[in-house]
């Protein structure tokens, strides 16, 4: 039986353009073993499925240097925000780099350019010695080509020797083209002069377009540091050390590094919790913003589980240590977000077609445009007005702007998503979800709390009820029933202590007795009281049968064999659900329910939360037929749920949220996870979709529309009708333009609020 596919993820060095990243993924992609390769522009990363018995590691490495590119180095016990800490470091001296570069030209062009002008003021020619100001321009321009511009030169001839061409290329030959000729006009101006040509030079236009192009690099560069803000944020919340308790009771401040499983941490008021575990002593409020989006500090008492990165409030408390490392929620949380700023998008597939084949496409058009020009033109102008419509084609041909559309929107979407506490497993879910027409919510534990609750507690005349509720609560406290447990909580919510009970006794499919100050007490259903021949007075028989009406479930109450009052416990609808419903219908989406309670109590919660439309009496292997019905009518489908038997119905559906609080199993079926535990993430998760795949749209519309336009009159068709012809650098400037236009609308994303917190 062969090994199952490994996935690795790799930095990539040295690529310019979407082009790069084309070549690249293909490359891997002919590696033996390798399954499938993806590569993001926007992130620089390739995403590698393999055959670990066919490929290695090495082997993918090997594949990227053998296209010519780079894979940044990592140490193999490398954390996760080490990892990211030291690709920030070599982005940030990148960044300086090309800082440089850009104003090393920019100042030389800016002196370049004037000197220029000279040529067009013919009293100006007459005081100056033209050959010698052509060589001091020269001598201007080497400096910008060989420092400034000397990756793009490193980075063409990189792609020539392995049989490809990227955005440099086109760099490379437009600047290297017009330098050439202004130099041979500069040194032999007489071959020029005798064969009816004019010896014009293009130093400025040399200098200005690498100068323009590093200004779109350093912008480019810059936004999309801000498009990874999110990655960097959520590493930033790790706690760097923890207060551990020994078996001594000795505190020692360990390094987050040196924690263990089972080590005992402790965690005072304003201090972050380290990591994941359970509280073993204490209580406090936690807030838990950074990892749900929930603004609200969380009540956390022994036995509930704690996660590293939130901010204790209020109390000291004690936990033990359960998760470290690579398995804490947030470093899971981290590494979903970079997997779906990783991943690509269907809608990509275009673009990425394009890119492929884009390069060599331009410069075939770059060649016509050249020969058409020097065809048509006058003998005098026929070789520079060829040259300058080349170089203007070559220059405003930028793959990038196609490039970066989808992947840099997707990066601060799902970055967004991870800041309200909505998980997005990959770009295929954020697509999907944006399509979604139908919403089908499982019940329990979705709309509902998924646990029951006294709703009513009900006594008769003549009885003290919260004297009577402490007599309950203290014959439920000594039972496990979960109809036992509500009616504890409710007791200790209404401030109630629980009176000493005696003699408890458990009477199986009934209910429970005990001795209570005295007094018999049971509490059970209605057989109970029957078995023990204690009719029930005629007021409380009304409100019980009103309360069975309702889908609730009705616990009579027994004193000294008398019966004197009644609970109500159902299961309730969470306080957000009504209002979320009602933002999921707000945008245009049909809300259906979907649960396994009779026909009843699935109407009257339907009701209570404004769904016109449900399925009742549902098992559990029934719920993904269920998904299949509402699909065969055409609909495209989100189906919510948290528990295990929701899990082939998340599958089945166009795509599947789990609600957080839910199993592992759900989750893993699901393309979206909530980590808040109320349907507000849903309505956030599709308007988060929405608006991304809004943004895309735009992206990719202003890239085509850009190429599609601008190589055309870059070309000159537009010379014959209005007489003008683009320049190489106003060329360089739109396409410096077009990519810094894409990332900064992708930015506006940060900017997102959930429309389930707009009023």
């Amino acid at each position: 039986m062969s090994p199952s596919p490994e996935t690795t993820t790799l930095d990539i060095e040295g690529m310019t353009c979407a082009s790069c990243a084309s070549f690249v993924q293909k490359s891997l992609a002919r590696t033996p073993g390798v399954q499938s390769a993806v590569v993001n522009y926007a992130t620089e990363k390739a995403t590698i499925e393999y055959l670990p018995d066919l490929a290695t590691p090495a082997a993918l490495k090997e594949a990227v240097v053998q296209a010519g590119y780079g894979v940044v180095e990592q140490a193999p016990d490398t954390s996760a925000a080490e990892r990211t800490e030291e690709i920030d470091r070599q982005k940030a001296l990148a960044y300086q780099s090309i800082k440089r570069r850009f104003w090393v030209a920019a100042v030389l062009a800016a002196v370049i350019m004037p000197l220029s002008m000279l040529m067009l003021w013919p009293a100006l020619m007459a005081q100056v010695n033209m050959q010698w100001l052509n060589y001091g321009l020269l001598l201007l321009t080497l400096p910008v080509l060989l420092f400034s511009g000397r990756e793009f030169y490193v980075s063409a001839w990189n792609s020539f020797r392995h049989r490809t061409a990227n955005m440099d290329t086109l760099i490379a030959i437009g600047t290297g083209a017009a330098f050439l000729y202004s130099v041979a006009a500069t040194v032999v101006p007489g071959f020029f002069t005798s064969r009816g040509l004019m010896p014009e030079v293009y130093y400025d236009t040399t200098a200005t377009i690498i100068a323009l192009i590093l200004l779109g690099k350093v912008l480019e560069l810059r936004a999309k540091t801000r498009t990874s803000a999110a990655i960097r944020a959520l590493m930033g919340l790790q706690s760097k050390t923890a207060r551990v308790v020994r078996p001594n009771g000795e505190e020692v401040d360990l390094p987050i590094e040196q924690v263990q499983l089972g080590d005992v941490i402790l965690v005072r008021p304003g201090e972050k919790v380290a990591t994941d575990g359970h509280i073993i002593e204490g209580q406090s409020a936690i807030d838990e913003a950074m990892l749900t989006g929930e603004s609200l500090p969380v009540d956390k008492k022994t036995g509930d589980p704690v996660f590293g990165a939130t901010l204790n409030k209020t109390g000291s408390f004690r936990f033990r240590v359960t998760k470290v490392g690579a398995d804490t929620m947030l470093a899971q949380i981290v590494r979903l977000v970079e997997d779906a700023q990783g991943s690509r998008a269907p809608i990509q597939r275009l673009a990425d077609k394009v890119s492929a084949v884009f390069v060599p496409t331009v410069v075939v058009i770059a060649l016509l445009t050249f020969a058409v020009w020097f065809a048509v033109s006058p003998a005098e102008t026929r070789l520079p007005l060829a040259l300058v419509n080349f170089v203007a084609v070559l220059i405003i041909a930028c793959p990038c702007a196609l490039g970066l559309a989808t992947p840099t929107a997707i990066m601060v979407g799902t970055g967004k998503g991870a800041e309200h506490g909505v998980l997005i497993r990959n770009a295929e879910a954020l697509e999907k979800a944006y399509q979604v027409n139908t919403v089908l919510l499982d019940k329990t534990g979705t709309i509902t709390r998924g646990e029951p609750a006294v709703t009513e507690f009900l006594s008769s005349p003549g009885h003290d009820l919260s004297h009577l509720i402490a007599l309950v609560a203290a014959v439920e406290r000594s039972s496990e029933h979960p109809l036992a447990e509500a009616v504890v909580r409710y007791a200790e919510a209404q401030g109630i202590s629980a009176l000493p009970a005696t003699g408890f006794r458990a009477i199986e499919g009934k209910g429970a007795a005990a001795d209570v100050a005295g007094q018999p007490v049971l509490v059970g259903n209605r057989r109970l009281l029957a078995d023990e021949g204690i009719s029930l007075p005629s007021e409380l028989n009304a409100q019980a049968e009103r309360l069975l009406a309702q889908a609730q479930t009705v616990l009579y109450v027994a004193v000294g064999g008398q019966a004197v009052g009644l609970v109500a416990v159902a299961d309730t609808v969470r306080d957000t659900s009504a209002a979320a419903i009602q933002r999921l219908q707000a945008l245009g989406l049909e809300v259906v329910m979907m649960t396994g309670d009779n026909p009843q109590t699935a109407a009257r919660v339907a009701q209570q939360v404004g769904i016109k439309r449900y399925f009742a009496e549902v098992l559990p292997q029934d719920k993904a037929g269920k998904v299949q019905e509402l699909q065969a009518e055409g609909r495209v489908v989100a189906m919510v749920g948290d528990g295990i038997n929701d899990a082939p119905a998340l599958a089945q559906a166009d795509i599947g949220l789990a609600i957080g609080s839910g199993t592992d199993v759900a989750m893993e079926a699901a393309g979206i996870t909530l980590m808040r535990s109320d349907l507000h993430g849903v309505v956030t998760a599709i308007d988060l979709s929405r608006q991304t795949m809004r943004t895309i749209r735009q992206n990719l519309f202003f890239a085509f529309v850009y190429n599609t336009l601008g190589i055309p009159i870059a070309a000159g068709v537009l010379y014959p009708f209005f007489g003008v012809l683009l320049s190489p650098m106003l060329a360089a400037g739109a396409m410096a333009l077009s990519s810094v236009s894409v990332l900064t609308n992708s930015l506006r994303l940060r900017g997102f609020r959930p429309a389930a917190y707009i009023k």
